[in-house]
């Protein structure tokens, strides 16, 4: 017999549900397709200077419990009603997430908790999670992780965001290049900067690159290219934090240098927390100093935030605390609020707004 060599450590497969199914199923209506389409032209005008507003990316570490997700982005919207003269709230809405090693990897991979990988049940949810967020009046950012799944859902997503472990992917950078929101390169896990503004430069060309089509056919896809890339400053394992003053007119130097736009988001998580969400409440204060001294370089923040502070594990047998994350741990509603608002007044003083 012929020796076999393909597929040897493939043991299952199911089929996926192709993306124009899934969008014939869970249809993005007229009136909120306007409304992504609004919310992508404000966000590409505050990140290029054009509005003098900050965007605040504020949700959950990532999506585990829908319902929580939709709770808190009614109260987020609530809370945030009275300062969008100064700030454009967006809701964090993360359905992948990157492993070091092993572990739960979001909604769509394992969307009942349990390793069972119901992937198209993933799809399914993610996508109306998308729709209801839409139709609170939120605009919704999402992490690219996977480069074919967001043919399933991107059509709702406001902002996309490249993370610190696949900045320096070839394949991410072709990715962001043929989204049509604008898209936020994270610096390295290490901190280095340099790799995010090359993904920012490279995202601006045209690249072919093999994808999905909409009827779910594999296929090779030419982009135009992303004008609307930005830099996302998260800190690292090997710099710091990389959030105060210095830190962000060296960045925006270096984009000048680049002929890029001197725009710079801050994730007050992460690297700059030192993953201890109370310390984003620093990192914000912090912003508020450079933004009332004159720093006009930073555009936007990014804060992990949920119903209950902290985070936890799942357990069986154990009930879950509802509306607190079960990956990172983040800031209680109630603590974000207060500094959304010191934002801005902090903005409103300076530019009169």
């Amino acid at each position: 017999m012929e020796p076999r060599t393909d597929d040897l450590r493939i043991n299952k497969s199911q089929p996926l549900i192709s993306p124009a199914v899934l969008a014939g199923e869970l249809p993005l209506p007229e009136g909120s397709a306007q409304f992504v389409q609004q919310a992508r032209g404000t966000i590409e005008n505050i990140l290029s200077g054009n509005d003098p507003r900050i965007l605040a990316i504020v949700g959950p570490c990532s999506v585990h419990d829908p319902a929580a997700l939709l709770d808190f982005a009614r109260q987020f919207k609530a809370g945030t009603d009275g300062l969008t003269d100064a700030i454009y709230p967006v809701l964090r809405v993360y359905f992948e997430k990157p492993r070091t090693i092993i572990g739960w990897k979001g909604l769509i991979n394992d969307p009942d908790l349990d390793n069972s990988f119901q992937i198209n049940k993933g799809l399914h949810l993610a996508r109306q999670v998308l729709l209801d967020v839409a139709d609170i009046g939120l605009p919704a950012a999402n992490e690219f992780l996977d480069n074919t799944l967001g043919q399933f859902y991107a059509d709702i997503v406001s902002f996309g965001a490249i993370g610190a472990r696949t900045v320096e992917s070839q394949i991410h950078r072709e990715l962001a290049s043929g989204l049509s929101m604008p898209v936020g390169f994270k610096n390295g896990t290490n901190g280095d900067v340099g790799v995010a503004i090359d993904a920012i430069r490279s995202a601006g060309h045209s690249h072919w690159f093999p994808s999905l089509t909409k009827e779910g056919v594999p296929a090779i896809l030419r982009s135009t290219g992303n004008p609307h890339s930005y830099l996302i400053l998260r800190g690292g394992g090997e710099t710091g934090p990389n959030y105060e003053a210095v830190h962000i007119q060296g960045a925006a130097a270096e984009l000048e240098a680049q002929g890029l736009a001197r725009s710079v988001i801050v994730d007050c998580s992460h690297g700059n927390s030192g993953k201890d969400p109370a310390r984003q409440a620093d990192v914000m204060y912090s912003l508020c100093e450079q933004i009332a001294a004159g720093e006009d370089a930073i555009r936007g923040i990014m804060l992990e935030s949920h119903l209950v502070a902290g985070n936890q594990k799942v357990v069986d047998g154990v009930a879950e605390t509802y509306g607190q994350s079960i990956t990172d741990a983040c800031l209680a509603l109630a603590d974000t609020l207060p500094l959304l608002e010191q934002l801005a007044e902090t903005l409103g003083q300076r530019y009169q707004l």
